[in-house]
């Protein structure tokens, strides 16, 4: 896979509403309810991340969820990434 430009990562950006762009990883920010709710998230994306076989860097402090994608193989943001974003932003859509 091969790393996106910086041109193609402020167009994927642009398509991604709630990721943002921090040290060269895609990066969103949750906060939930309470610990079960944030767990269940964090369930549902490593559904998703195990079925793309991408798997984001996920930090659960009590209720706050950081999910960070980045392809360290080809050391940058690919369009793996940018797909994991977008699928993980429509499963947050549904819930």
């Amino acid at each position: 896979m091969q790393k996106l430009t910086d041109q193609e990562v402020q167009q994927a950006l642009g398509k991604l509403p709630s990721w943002t762009l921090k040290n060269g990883e895609l990066v969103q920010e949750h906060t939930f309810k309470d610990f079960v709710a944030a767990m269940a998230f964090v369930n549902d994306v490593a559904q998703l991340a195990e079925a793309a076989g991408h798997h984001p860097d996920i930090d659960i402090r009590y209720n706050r969820v950081r999910l960070a994608l980045v392809t360290h193989d080809a050391g940058g943001i690919t369009q793996n990434d940018a797909a994991l974003a977008q699928k993980i932003n429509n499963l947050h859509a549904l819930s």
